[in-house]
């Protein structure tokens, strides 16, 4: 049974002073059979009081508010968890019966917010895609993978090219992205077979080298499997989310399951740095552990500029390099 010791910073810095600054997180790992929470230590600048409730999808979301002015906000999550091995579906059970059972489903809460698909304008380029790739007598395990391993060889991994604001459109055209983008294009596929599918947030936690996301905040897919249940499918490794992967939330897509956002008053300029840093062998030892440089991911956004105008502008960078 892994165990890991997960710490999760936050940070906003402002132009200017700010105040008011109401926010809402889910930084509080999933409780269940397959995965438990030792411990957690939350820290926040001005040690405001937070409240916490359960949201529709069953995720722990906690909100406060820090009213004094103040240039940034540190947010502060370590986690001591441990996560248990879940068997894998069998794939040969009745095909037929399986997409008989998810027909079913269709108009059943909750698999119904799981099923809804978002429109973009490459939506019928990826439905030929789709009837392509999934074969006849295929289970859903089957084409749930099958699926997976399509987006992980034809979107290529490129971090900056896209944000949390990106929107389908524009992933399906760039064909590239980093694992929600991954994440949400597997789910549009699945749901258009009438697997219900939900987006999942949380970190991966394995020390095996070239693993995408390894060392940050990740996302990937679960598709829900006739007589198994929820399965992690992790298209950025294109591989099987189970005792690697720890979960924060789930939700219909990235915007239910945000680790962090918020409102303040004040300067809209402002930057966004995030550091995650995972430690397979340090679990409860009582050591006040300072984040290793080498193991951290620091990703840093300023919200000035769109996705795509910054892709852009580095394809033209690279094209004046050559000239």
């Amino acid at each position: 049974m892994p165990e890991f010791e997960i710490e999760h910073i936050t940070r906003y810095i402002y132009e200017g002073p700010v105040r008011d600054s109401a926010n809402q997180i889910i930084l509080f790992p999933i409780k269940d059979a397959y995965q438990d929470v030792l411990k957690q230590e939350l820290t926040i600048t001005g040690n405001p009081v937070v409240d916490t409730y359960i949201d529709y999808y069953g995720n722990e979301v906690g909100s406060f508010t820090y009213s004094e002015p103040h240039w940034y906000l540190n947010i502060n999550s370590k986690i001591w968890v441990t996560t248990k091995h879940r068997e894998l579906p069998v794939n040969d059970i009745f095909p037929a019966h399986q997409w008989e059972d998810l027909r079913r489903l269709q108009f059943m809460v909750p698999y119904i917010d799981f099923l809804k698909q978002e429109y973009f304008d490459g939506l019928n380029e990826l439905r030929v895609i789709v009837d392509q790739e999934r074969l006849k007598d295929d289970t859903p395990y089957q084409v749930a993978l099958r699926f997976s391993q399509y987006v992980y060889e034809n979107f290529t991994y490129i971090k900056g090219v896209t944000s949390v604001e990106t929107k389908l459109d524009e992933i399906w055209k760039l064909k590239a992205g980093v694992c929600q983008d991954f994440a949400h294009i597997l789910m549009e596929m699945l749901r258009m077979v009438q697997i219900p599918a939900r987006y999942v947030s949380g970190y991966i936690c394995t020390s095996r080298n070239g693993m995408r996301g390894e060392g940050a905040t990740h996302a990937w897919a679960e598709a829900y499997i006739p007589d198994y249940g929820w399965l992690g499918i992790d298209p950025t490794n294109n591989c099987i989310a189970n005792e690697s992967h720890v979960r924060l939330a789930v939700g219909r897509n990235f915007l239910d399951c945000s680790p962090v956002k918020g409102v303040y008053k004040g300067s809209s300029g402002h930057k966004l740095e995030v550091a995650v840093s995972v430690d397979e062998d340090n679990v409860l030892n009582g050591n006040d552990r300072q984040i290793n440089d080498a193991h951290v991911t620091n990703t840093v956004t300023e919200f000035t500029k769109n996705s795509y105008q910054r892709h852009m502008e580095i394809i033209q960078q690279q094209q004046q390099q050559q000239q």
